[in-house]
């Protein structure tokens, strides 16, 4: 199987192409941005795909993330993947970057949790939390630090993501440190690759998983009345 792999949920614009066959990636490539990933993507993607010397018509199916992230860069990443696999006849895979976060770390170790904390501003974080196995013991979403770490700290965990440091910060005293603390401004595209590739058949395009309403909101003063 191979797989595209796209990312533009976060402070990056990756992508990456897997062959699972073979077990390798043919070919990534990510560029640390906050904004501008609907410029950058598809050069990207064309880059890549070159490099890997592959055609849109070989590739099996599209693996994106869909977020919890930045609205803009989520519809970016979410549009690309479903207009090429529209276009090449493939299905296309949504992914939660939560759990892209935290997959090398399960596959290094399943014996032991993992916290997955994305920045969400004023305070808060988006949180996933994986048990033994990778079993979701807490599903995704929006929280206060303090409340993050509060229930991270339930047992010793890994704690992995944007907002890695945040929770450490936060952590309750007397409670037991985490394992270890890893902050990362995206997560790595080469496990976005092979998440897609493990995940079962998409019963529905992908679509972004937003955890909270946008920050700009339309003002009701503005509003035309209707006839």
């Amino acid at each position: 199987m191979r797989v595209l792999a796209i990312d533009t949920a976060l402070a990056a614009c990756s992508t990456a192409v897997l062959d699972t066959e073979h077990g390798t990636i043919l070919a990534s490539g990510s560029m640390p941005m906050v904004r501008g990933h609907a410029e950058a993507l598809m050069p990207l993607i064309a880059r890549v795909m070159n490099e890997a010397r592959i055609e849109f018509a070989e590739i099996d199916r599209i693996a994106v993330t869909t977020g919890p992230g930045s609205f803009t860069g989520l519809r970016v990443g979410i549009s690309a993947a479903r207009g090429i696999a529209l276009a090449a006849a493939k299905p296309a895979i949504g992914l939660s970057t939560l759990a892209a976060f935290a997959a090398p770390h399960i596959a290094d170790d399943d014996t032991k949790p993992v916290v997955a904390a994305i920045d969400a501003r004023h305070d808060n974080v988006y949180l996933q939390i994986f048990g033994v196995g990778g079993r979701t013991l807490m599903s995704p979403r929006i929280v206060g630090v303090r409340d993050a770490a509060r229930a991270a700290a339930a047992e010793p965990p890994r704690i992995v993501g944007s907002a890695a440091n945040a929770v450490m910060a936060a952590w309750p005293a007397g409670m037991a440190p985490p394992i270890t603390v890893e902050t990362s401004v995206a997560p790595d595209i080469d496990w976005v690759a092979r998440l897609g590739a493990a995940a079962p058949e998409p019963l529905a395009p992908p679509k972004p998983l937003y955890l909270r309403a946008p920050d700009a909101q339309p003002q009701d003063a503005a509003r035309l009345p209707r006839r």
